[in-house]
C-alpha cells in the first residue's frame, strides 16, 4: 500500500491516537458520574469550606483543649435506642454548663442514615442526647460539635452497637 510506503501513516496514527485519548476521558468522566460517590462531611461542612479555613479550625481546637476537656462516656449504643452522653469540664476538673451541641451520626460511606440531633441534656456533669436509635447494626460515625461562648471544637469517633463495652473502640480520628 502507498500509504505504508510514502510515510503518510504517522499522520493517520497520530489523529487515531487523539481520538482515543478523546474517547477515553469521555469514558471515564461518563462512569465515574455513575459511582454513589459521597462527598465528604468532616466538620459538618463541605470539604472547600473546611480546606480554606483548616488553620481557623486547627487554632479553635488548640484554643478550646487548653481550657477544656471532652470525653465520650457512653457505657454502650445499641440498635434499639440509648443515650449518648459526653462530659465536658474544665482542666481543673469542674463540669462546664451551657455549652452548646450538635451531634451528627452517620453510617461510614452512606448518608442514608445521617440524623444530626441538637440541645441534649445536661444532668450530673453531662451532656446526654436521649434515645438514640442506630437503625442499622454495625459501625456508626459519631461527629459532635461543641461551642463554649467563642470557643469550638469538633470530636469525632467510630463506634460499634455490636460490642458491648463501647468505649473500648473509639480511639479512631478525632479531630
Amino acid at each position: 500500500m502507498k500509504i505504508f510506503e510514502s510515510g503518510r501513516l504517522w499522520p493517520y496514527a497520530i489523529g487515531l491516537a487523539i481520538t482515543g485519548v478523546f474517547f477515553l476521558g469521555v469514558w471515564t468522566i461518563v462512569e465515574t458520574g455513575k459511582a454513589d460517590i459521597q462527598p465528604s462531611d468532616d466538620y459538618m461542612t463541605k470539604y472547600q469550606e473546611v480546606d480554606a479555613n483548616a488553620n481557623d479550625l486547627i487554632q479553635a481546637r488548640i484554643a478550646f483543649d487548653k481550657k477544656y476537656q471532652l470525653k465520650y462516656t457512653t457505657e454502650q449504643i445499641k440498635e434499639q435506642g440509648g443515650d449518648v452522653k459526653y462530659s465536658l469540664t474544665t482542666k481543673g476538673g469542674k463540669p462546664v454548663a451551657g455549652a452548646e451541641m450538635i451531634l451528627v451520626i452517620s453510617r461510614p460511606e452512606v448518608e442514608t442514615y445521617t440524623k444530626k440531633f441538637e440541645n441534649p441534656v445536661f444532668k450530673n456533669g453531662e451532656y446526654i442526647f436521649e434515645n438514640i436509635a442506630f437503625p442499622k447494626r454495625g459501625v456508626w460515625n459519631l461527629q459532635l460539635k461543641v461551642s463554649v461562648g467563642d470557643d469550638s471544637r469538633f470530636y469525632a469517633i467510630k463506634t460499634d452497637t455490636r460490642i458491648k463495652n463501647d468505649r473500648s473502640i473509639q480511639a479512631a480520628s478525632e479531630y
